[in-house]
C-alpha cells in the first residue's frame, strides 16, 4: 500500500483510482521494493516514520491512485506537444530565419578571406574612430598579435564575426522593441515577463528546442540562440533610457510643436543614447558568452577549442583558449565603454 492510500480512501475516491490501471514502467521506489523482496503488505506494515513523510508529488500520489498522472507522463506530454507543432514551426521559421544563416556565413567568409594585414588595420581604425584612444588601439593590436602568434587568430576572427552579426541584429530588433515598450505601458507589462524568462533561462535550454527545429549544420541554429540570449539588455536599457528623459524637455518639445516622431528622433533617442550604448555593451558581452556555449551545436570560433579541451581533457588547450576569450571580452568591453564615454562627453558639452 502506498503512503497516501488513506487520503484517497477518506475522500471517497478509491473507486475512481482503482478504475485506472497503471501502465508503463515501474517507478524507482517500486523497483527497489521488488529487488528487496518486500511485498506491498510488508511495506505498509512497517509504516513510514513521520519525518520521512514523502512530499505529495505526482509520483507519490500516483502510487496510491493510478488515475493521477506521473511526472514522466507530464514530461512525455510536453515532448509530444512540441513534436506535434515542430513541422508547422519549421515551415514558418525556416524561410524567416534563412537570412540569418546567409548573414552569419557571409560575414564569416568575408572575415576569413581578408588577410591579417588588412583585417587587423581595419579593426585598429574602427577602434580609433570609436574611442580616439591610442592606448586602446595599441591594446587591440597587441591582443590580435598575441592570438596570431599562438595560432588562435582564425578562431578569434570566427568568434568576432559571429558577435558582429548577432550584435547588429540584436540592436536592430531590440531598439525598436525598447522604443515600443517605452511608449506603451501595456506593451511593457507584456514584454517584461518574456524578457525575465529569456534572461534567467539557463543557456543550454535555449539550444534544446532549436536542435529539433533546425539542422546542426545550419548556422542559424546557434545564431538564433545567441540573439535570444543577448537581445534582452538592449531592449531593457532602451526602454529605461527613453523613460528617463526629463519631462521638462518633453514639454519644451511639445511647446515647439514637434510631432511624436520628431520628439523621438530629435530629443528622446539622443538623450537616451548613453543607456542604449550601455545596452549594446552588455549585448556584446552576452553574445560572446553564448558563442562559447553554442560551440556545442557546431558554432565555430574559440568555443570549439574550449570544448576540445573539455572533451579530450587537454588542460593547456582549454586554458589558453579560455584566456583568449577573456582577452577578446576585455577588448570589446573597453572599446564599447570608451565609445560610450565619448557619447556622454559629447552630450555634456
Amino acid at each position: 500500500m502506498a503512503f497516501y492510500d488513506g487520503l484517497f480512501d477518506a475522500l471517497g475516491l478509491r473507486t475512481w483510482c482503482d478504475a485506472a490501471e497503471s501502465d508503463g514502467p515501474m517507478s524507482m521506489a517500486q523497483l527497489l521494493q521488488q529487488s528487496s523482496g518486500q511485498t506491498a503488505e510488508q511495506v505498509a506494515a512497517a509504516g513510514t516514520p513521520l519525518l520521512e513523510t514523502p512530499f505529495p508529488s505526482l509520483d507519490a500520489l500516483a502510487e496510491a491512485c493510478p488515475a493521477i498522472i506521473r511526472t514522466r507522463d507530464m514530461t512525455t506530454g510536453v515532448e509530444e506537444a512540441f513534436l506535434a507543432v515542430k513541422d508547422p514551426l519549421k515551415v514558418v521559421l525556416g524561410p524567416v530565419t534563412q537570412p540569418l544563416s546567409w548573414a552569419l556565413d557571409g560575414t564569416m567568409d568575408l572575415f576569413e578571406a581578408l588577410p591579417w594585414f588588412l583585417l587587423i588595420p581595419i579593426l585598429l581604425l574602427i577602434t580609433w574612430y570609436a574611442t580616439r584612444s591610442i592606448a586602446l588601439v595599441v591594446f587591440v593590436g597587441l591582443a590580435f598579435a598575441f592570438m596570431g602568434f599562438i595560432d588562435h587568430y582564425l578562431y578569434a576572427v570566427q568568434t568576432l564575426s559571429i558577435i558582429f552579426v548577432c550584435t547588429i541584429i540584436s540592436v536592430v530588433l531590440g531598439v525598436p522593441i525598447g522604443i515600443l515598450m517605452s511608449r506603451s505601458n501595456t506593451v511593457q507589462r507584456i514584454a517584461i515577463p518574456i524578457l525575465d524568462m529569456l534572461q534567467t533561462l539557463p543557456t543550454f535550454v535555449y539550444l534544446i528546442p532549436l536542435i529539433f527545429l533546425f539542422s546542426v549544420t545550419e548556422s542559424k541554429l546557434y545564431g538564433i540562440a545567441i540573439i535570444l540570449y543577448a537581445i534582452v539588455p538592449v531592449i531593457r536599457l532602451t526602454d529605461l533610457g527613453i523613460r528617463l528623459v526629463d519631462r521638462d524637455v518633453i514639454e519644451a518639445a511639445d511647446a515647439f510643436g514637434m510631432t511624436s516622431r520628431q520628439k523621438l528622433l530629435g530629443v528622446q533617442i539622443p538623450l537616451a543614447l548613453p543607456n542604449i550604448m550601455a545596452g549594446v555593451n552588455q549585448t556584446i558581452m552576452m553574445s560572446l558568452a553564448m558563442v562559447v556555449i553554442a560551440s556545442l551545436v557546431s558554432a565555430p570560433g574559440l568555443g570549439v577549442l574550449v570544448l576540445r579541451g573539455i572533451r579530450n581533457l587537454e588542460l593547456g588547450v582549454g586554458l589558453v583558449s579560455g584566456f583568449c576569450i577573456v582577452l577578446l571580452a576585455i577588448l570589446l568591453d573597453r572599446v564599447t565603454k570608451a565609445a560610450l564615454n565619448r557619447v556622454n562627453a559629447a552630450q555634456t558639452h
